[in-house]
């Protein structure tokens, strides 16, 4: 059950907070006091999209709180695992928030003060509250939405077959695709097997190894210096050791300050530390010296060493441009060729093993699908005889409703072996057509009306209209008042409506109003009883509250 809704700065309203109460709970108002802002607050609370320009004037965000009390057995719902365990672990309810922006029109959800996703308040609002919004009945026109309330009327285990159902066309449909794809490539798979052999044993024969190409590149770039790389060592190693002509080297300069400072030694020891120094860059010339001879001895122009390293690097490069840009790329390609090749070279195998498998899907797809045929079969009677019954409540004698289970031309589908079909017969006589057709928009509230609660969502605690009584009016809009109460005996159950007759049968009564305040305008909800909830009836019958019989039609309608 809802127990609370809070709204600050949505739209219209700057801040409103609303304490449900069980059976039937009313919310009324003048046409654009604010009514609506009330249905898209419950429809956030769900997961839906913030509307643009949802934010009021001049605030930064809007913020929507619903608190709701926890059906039974939610905490053990597979589906709701990982929420689960976000539910308080003692209380009996939950508080599900919702935030949107005005900067960014982004928003941010919450499941009991933490952090969670829109996904999150759908799948836990959606097992509390069931929401009919204005134009919901349009939804019946639908084949899909037609099928579902059916599915939805067989009850849970039938919609776990249904699901399954599904989950075996899905495989049949994968299946097929697949060898679909090995019948189309037939034709060209001598030729595709010959290219990828082809472009494998290219790149086997190459041979190429990670990091193979900078190493090349390194070594090319030096065989193109050498002369140059020759004759800067010499230098360097003339610098160090003074050269043939026998000249005073930068090593023996070290050398001969390394010998003046050690006859010092042991006098200063700030004159030790340098002469340590002193030493060690002694030792340091002396090994660079050595490196720069070896080096300088070592390193030769070798034209045949260059070309080998140039024929190489064209090698790679060529590969690295036909298969992605990189050596890792060539390699990857490789193995890509490999497995593609397997598969070719094994394609009749492969054949052989999809159509077993094609065979067994096919056959758990049948056997469920006859299920949940017989499911929907056995459920459509009665759901045909509840709807009658109510429509007859509701003011429509004699009309009927008839579930047709039409075949699918070609088999199996993935709604399953037949195309579900709500036909209706708005009065006695009258043949049967499908609802678009047969009844006007308030039959066909009418008959969403009776539906509610029956299909999906009809295990949930609160059913939330958004004026399904538009469109009705006189002892007609009494009997959808009566419905709607009637309805809310074993639940909770929200309705925003116009029509007095609707109002007066309400256990909890909210008044919405709209005032200007200086260059803004705001609307207000507020509980209203006894002679407040008087005067609103008066006022939804059309009347001021000077009007004696308007006042005492209202007494009417609230005493009965």
């Amino acid at each position: 059950m809802l127990r609370e809704l809070r709204i600050e700065n949505l739209l219209l309203i700057e801040r409103a907070e609303l304490r449900f109460g069980p059976g039937l709970n009313a919310i009324t108002g003048e046409t654009g006091a604010g009514k609506t802002v009330l249905a898209h607050s419950l429809d956030l609370l769900l997961g839906g999209r913030p509307r643009s320009a949802v934010v009021r004037p001049g605030c930064d965000e809007a913020w929507v709180e619903g608190t709701f009390e926890l059906p039974e057995g939610i905490r053990s719902d597979p589906e709701l695992a990982e929420l689960a365990e976000r539910l308080p672990a003692e209380d009996d309810e939950v508080t599900l928030a919702r935030r949107v922006h005005a900067s960014s029109g982004r928003s941010s959800a919450f499941i009991a003060g933490r952090s969670a996703s829109a996904a999150d308040l759908r799948a836990l609002g959606t097992r509390m509250l069931a929401f009919y919004g204005q134009h919901e009945h349009r939804k019946l026109t639908l084949a899909a939405a037609q099928a579902e309330i059916l599915d939805g009327y067989a009850g849970a285990d039938h919609l776990e077959l249904r699901d399954s159902y599904r989950a075996a066309h899905a495989e049949v449909v994968r299946i097929g695709r697949e060898i679909a794809e090995l019948e189309a490539r037939e034709g060209a798979r001598e030729r595709d097997i010959d290219l990828l052999r082809f472009e494998l044993e290219e790149i086997e024969q190459a041979a190429v190894e990670p990091g193979e190409r900078e190493e090349l590149l390194a070594a090319r770039d030096r065989l193109r210096h050498v002369e140059g790389l020759r004759e800067g060592a010499a230098a360097a190693l003339a610098a160090l050791t003074g050269g043939e002509e026998g000249g005073a080297g930068a090593a023996a300069l070290s050398a001969a300050a390394s010998a003046a400072l050690g006859r010092a030694e042991g006098v200063d020891p700030v004159l030790d530390a340098l002469a340590e120094r002193v030493g060690a860059l002694d030792l340091e010339l002396s090994d660079i010296a050595a490196e720069l001879r070896g080096y300088a001895e070592g390193i030769d122009a070798d034209p045949a060493a260059l070309e080998a390293a140039e024929e190489r690097l064209e090698i790679i490069d060529r590969l690295v441009r036909k298969h992605g840009g990189s050596v890792e790329a060539v390699l990857a390609h490789a193995d890509d060729c490999r497995e593609r090749l397997a598969a070719l070279e094994h394609a009749t195998e492969r054949r052989a093993e999809l159509e077993a498998e094609l065979a067994e899907a096919g056959g758990e797809r049948s056997r469920l699908g006859e299920r949940l045929s017989a499911g929907r079969a056995a459920a459509a009677p009665r759901l045909e005889a509840e709807v009658a019954e109510v429509l007859a409540e509701l003011a429509m004698d004699g009309a009927r409703l008839e579930v047709a289970l039409e075949p699918h031309s070609d088999g199996l589908a993935a709604s399953g072996a037949e195309a579900i079909e709500l036909r209706v017969a708005t009065n006695p006589g009258m043949p049967l057509a499908p609802l678009g057709d047969a009844a006007s928009g308030g039959e066909l509230s009418r008959v969403m009306l009776a539906l509610a609660g029956l299909g999906p969502g009809g295990d949930v605690s609160t059913l939330v209209f958004d004026e399904i009584d538009a469109g009705v009016g006189g002892q007609v809009a009494r009997r959808v008042g009566e419905r709607l109460r009637a309805l809310g005996e074993g639940r909770q159950v929200v309705c925003i409506t116009h029509l007095a007759q609707v109002a007066s049968l309400a256990s909890t009564h909210f008044r919405v109003e709209k005032r200007s305040e200086g260059s803004s305008t705001v609307a207000t909800v507020e509980a209203v009883s006894g002679d407040a909830q008087h005067a609103e009836i008066v006022r939804m019958l059309g009347a001021d509250e000077n009007d004696e019989a308007a006042g005492r039609h209202a007494r009417e309608l609230l005493a009965a």
